[in-house]
């Protein structure tokens, strides 16, 4: 069964050169960070800073796209980056970028030698479609705090991804709930690779094709589907 995406027109109103690219994937079998999907954490790090040149990932024009979003509802971006900075501030920092598991460590990669914010979602987890919504501030965003499941709310007129349970990416895509993240036991999911101009149509498409051919590698014999944009 296909999952749902659905983007508001307020969304669309707000940010007019939002697009983005869906895979869906069932029959993964995911597990333990190894040497292969280091390797794809490794290569990506090397890729971004080939691509920047010694610039810091705000300068790349992407990602100065992705921080007037973030202005344009009221996130101060300077301080809650898009997951794609965030990763890639990481990745330059000489921390390195976290191992998590197979599934995340390949997406991760993607979104750090493309600059671009990806996300996976359990589809199992997910209730009904997934929306991207300017939020009214009631909806609940369960999440942890000091080691203890909690609810909070998003800030009213926050872009915000959810589903019928509530949200699971608070900010449009800077931090998720724990509620439909990927874990190892997850076999079926969904991705979102998402993009503002100046990134063009084929630049989102290849960050997707390279996704699921090292999913494809990861996860021999899953049923990889690339939703292309509408």
């Amino acid at each position: 069964m296909t999952l749902k995406l659905t983007v508001s027109d307020e969304v669309r109103a707000l940010v007019p050169g939002f697009t983005h690219l869906a895979i869906e994937a069932r029959g993964l079998v995911n597990g333990p960070s190894n040497e292969a999907s280091a390797a794809l954490l490794d290569d990506a790090a090397d890729r971004l800073a080939e691509r920047l040149g010694g610039r810091a990932p705000h300068e790349d024009a992407h990602m100065a796209a992705w921080r007037e979003a973030y202005s344009a509802f009221g996130a101060k971006p300077s301080r809650t980056r898009n997951s794609a900075e965030a990763l890639a501030k990481r990745a330059l920092s000489g921390a390195g970028l976290p191992r998590i598991n197979l599934l995340v460590d390949a997406y991760n990669a993607i979104s750090v030698a493309h600059l671009i914010p990806v996300g996976g979602e359990d589809a199992d987890l997910v209730e009904g479609a997934m929306r991207l919504v300017r939020a009214t501030g009631d909806e609940p965003f369960v999440t942890v705090a000091g080691g203890e499941a909690a609810v909070e709310h998003p800030e009213p007129g926050e872009i915000v991804w959810c589903d019928d349970e509530g949200v699971t990416c608070r900010r449009w895509n800077w931090r998720q709930g724990p509620r439909t993240r990927l874990t190892e036991e997850s076999v079926n999911a969904i991705f979102l690779l998402e993009s503002l101009a100046p990134m063009t149509r084929g630049e989102l498409e290849a960050a997707g094709a390279e996704l699921a051919e090292s999913l494809e590698k990861l996860s021999p014999g899953a049923l990889i589907t690339v939703r292309t944009p509408e």
